[in-house]
């Protein structure tokens, strides 16, 4: 059976991990950590979170960011 994760509001996080609400929401917005929108609010994954906080991004994000960036060049 699979883990149901945990999932609170930007403020709810920023309490939990000690970070300021700006910094909880730019990591949301850049992608570094999951959420879904409920509406206007943005849920955060905790697990998430607190995995990146801990480890930062890993080398494979790190390269998938920068090939995203190249586009094919019509000749």
């Amino acid at each position: 059976m699979e883990k149901i994760p945990t999932m609170k509001s930007i403020s709810e996080c920023s309490e939990i991990v000690g970070l300021a609400k700006y910094h909880v929401r730019r990591l949301v917005l850049q992608g570094k950590v999951k959420y879904v929108r409920s509406g206007s609010k943005y849920l955060v994954n905790v697990d998430s979170l607190i995995e990146y906080l801990n480890n930062g991004e890993t080398q494979s994000e790190t390269e998938d960011n920068n090939t995203s960036k190249i586009r094919k060049v019509g000749a």
